[in-house]
């Protein structure tokens, strides 16, 4: 992956649209849309317009890999979006260089989202019964596929869905049989709003929705989900994510489809609607997806972490456990005191509601940990606590300091949650608690927090968005430091952690002392 620079590299390999709408050229659009650097590897020639397809051409297999192999001999891929593969060579030839690619030692692995493109607008089927199975092989190696509703009857080999519930059920049955997340999308289907959802064999691990708009130009929405899907998942390292961001762009993206004027037909999207009005479109939130980035060596610590790894296998000791859940317990009393604060100082009725609802529910969770797991034991809070408790009350009464010191609480915990849930099952032992993790209504509550601290940073000063940034940072620190504290090998990994990255290193009284690099 591209550790040198913010802006990822994103590489679709996809059919060509000269109409602009789909394949490649939508691609590329959507991808720059989301702050990504976009590359493509065309795999298909289509004569095509808003109206239909007229013709396709196909180049030799090999072709493709030529592109392919001068890309990645070249550039640092940090994620791929795959569309339109026309034929069984093409796409074996593809699964070939992937294995190569996603193989290579000493190399970071590209995330890859598949759009298995295998259903025509008219409903008939455009790959031939070897490219079905070749298509099916190629699953291996994604992380993502995003079928729409016809190409996820054919992959389920059942009918197509014409409810949610049956959507949901199809993509469950798709993401056991080739061990992958899928994200079921509700467009086809009847409804007044619009709902996707990111879904593993065990189930839903992620919904959003959004408002159906009435307009007839949603040509190439698919490829555009995808591919920003892709990108976003670069930017941000995580898949729950990446979707609301996606889908919060490609929905306004829909909204302001019928400014454009392309074609007699389906028109295409309006990909750089936020652009055009001045704004870039990854800029809204832009700074907090920096200081996302930036801390990007401390959520690599948190993961590395001989607690996170024992939690999520299922071998840490109980008393470890427990040793985490009083610690933990301690923290949500004043944690819930801080946002109540927060509520306090709120500008605004919707703030003030949120950080009050934030700070009665972190109550609820202190006693559900005390009463279900520590019998109301209550431990003496450590120095690690302390210090991490000392640092959000020392925000006092600058509200925007404050909130921004609150957000990694919520962010960080539930990126770690989502991969900690993930390797939940019915038999691990602590089965109970790893399922709080994978909760959308702690995903909507995190979004909630992470847009409440980019409004408040957009109104800010100068001086004020730089203190809001070192409150944020050193929070993160205390969010490692946190998790670090009950693995008997992880202060010492921690402390040296925090050396080589050079970030900030608070006390026990919660100042951060700097620390220089190594």
């Amino acid at each position: 992956m591209n550790t040198m620079n913010s802006t990822k590299n994103i590489l679709s390999i996809a059919g060509s649209d000269p109409s602009g709408g789909a394949g490649i050229q939508a691609d590329l659009k959507s991808i720059a849309a989301g702050g990504g650097y976009g590359m493509a590897a065309i795999s298909a020639l289509t004569a095509q317009n808003t109206r239909g397809v007229r013709a396709v051409h196909v180049p030799p297999a090999g072709f493709l890999t030529e592109q392919l192999r001068a890309i990645s001999e070249d550039i640092a891929i940090d994620a791929i979006k795959i569309g339109m593969l026309a034929n069984a060579q093409v796409i074996d030839e593809l699964g070939t260089w992937l294995a190569q690619v996603r193989g290579a030692a000493g190399t970071a692995v590209p995330a890859v989202v598949l759009d298995p493109v295998m259903v025509a607008t008219s409903g008939d089927s455009l790959l031939d019964a070897a490219a079905d199975a070749a298509l099916r092989r190629l699953f291996v190696h994604a992380d993502v596929i995003t079928p729409n509703i016809p190409e996820l009857a054919v992959l389920a080999r059942g009918p197509e869905a014409t409810d949610w519930d049956s959507a949901v059920s199809q993509a469950r049955m798709l993401a056991a049989e080739y061990d992958v997340l899928v994200l079921a999308k509700g467009g086809h289907l009847a409804t007044q709003r619009c709902r996707d959802a990111l879904i593993d064999a065990g189930g839903v691990l992620l919904e959003v929705e959004s408002e159906r708009h009435a307009t007839g130009n949603t040509h190439g929405t698919g490829c555009s989900l995808s591919a920003a899907l892709a990108t976003y998942y670069a930017r941000t390292g995580n898949w729950g994510t990446a979707l609301r961001r996606a889908k919060d762009w490609l929905s306004d993206a829909i909204s302001r489809a019928d400014e454009l004027s392309v074609g007699s037909g389906h028109g295409p999207v309006n990909h750089f609607a936020a652009l055009w009005d001045g704004v870039r479109p990854a800029q809204a939130g832009d700074p907090l997806a920096q200081w996302w980035e930036r801390i990007a060596p401390i959520r690599a610590g948190i993961d590395e972490l001989g607690f996170i790894r024992a939690l999520k296998d299922g071998s840490l000791a109980r008393e470890d456990f427990e040793d985490y859940l009083g610690q933990d317990a301690l923290y949500l009393r004043t944690y819930a005191r801080a946002m109540s604060r927060a509520a306090e100082l709120a500008p605004d009725t919707a703030s003030q509601r949120f950080w009050a609802a934030s700070a009665s529910g972190c109550l609820e969770e202190e006693l559900k940990l005390h009463r279900g797991r520590l019998d109301e034991r209550v431990p003496e809070p450590s120095a690690t606590t302390t210090a991490y408790l000392n640092h959000l009350l020392a925000a006092g009464d600058d509200y925007a300091v404050l909130a921004a010191a609150l957000l990694p609480c919520f962010w960080i915990y539930q990126d770690t949650g989502t991969r900690l849930a993930a390797a939940n099952h019915d038999h691990h032992p602590y089965a109970d608690w790893l399922a709080t993790y994978s909760s959308p209504e702690f995903d909507a509550a995190t979004a909630a927090a992470i847009d409440l601290v980019a409004g408040v940073h957009a109104g800010a000063d100068a001086r004020t968005r730089a203190a809001m940034w070192r409150a944020f940072e050193d929070s993160s620190v205390h969010e490692l430091a946190f998790f670090a504290q009950t693995a008997a090998d992880a202060p010492k990994a921690a402390a040296g952690f925090r050396r080589a990255s050079g970030h900030r290193v608070p006390d026990a009284a919660g100042h951060g002392e700097p620390v220089a690099a190594r």
